[in-house]
């Protein structure tokens, strides 16, 4: 779940009311009455220094790991693959991730919402539909080289 460092909002991005992200999550194949949309805030609460995996809510498969350092700063972590820190901004009430190996990239936005009381994201796009479930949250961590101390 790629993620993105954002000073404003999002890039790509649009700005929409709460019937607006109502409307949007309402598309996707899940109940709508089931779905409770959760600020930033709260989704990070949740997970605040520990390591969360994210599974795609229509396969079931991994697609990565993220250890939540602080409420500014992940690690990000898909199978196979390295280690990319984070810078996490919540604009909009959304949660934002710009990585290390993607500075110049936009940021990478998700809507936080529960579903079924599990904590769950969708892609803060019209273009893509992705939502993804955590599927477990630990104390352990990604054992990651060179974590930023901020």
């Amino acid at each position: 779940m790629p993620r993105a460092r954002s000073s404003g909002p999002c890039v790509g991005s649009v700005t929409i009311g709460k019937l607006g992200v109502a409307a949007l999550l309402a598309l996707t194949p899940l109940t709508a009455q089931a779905q409770t949309r959760i600020t930033p805030e709260a989704f990070l609460d949740a997970v605040l220094g520990k390591t969360v995996d994210f599974h795609d809510f229509r396969s079931g498969d991994l697609v990565g790991t993220e250890e939540f350092l602080s409420s500014t700063v992940s690690v990000w972590r898909r199978e196979g693959r390295g280690c990319v820190y984070g810078q996490i901004t919540t604009p909009n009430g959304q949660i934002c991730f710009l990585y290390d190996d993607a500075v110049e990239g936009p940021a990478v936005c998700w809507w936080p919402f529960e579903y079924k009381g599990k904590l769950m994201v969708r892609l803060a796009t019209f273009a893509d539909s992705e939502i993804q479930e955590v599927r477990s949250i630990t104390e352990d961590g990604l054992n990651c080289p060179s974590a930023p101390i901020s």
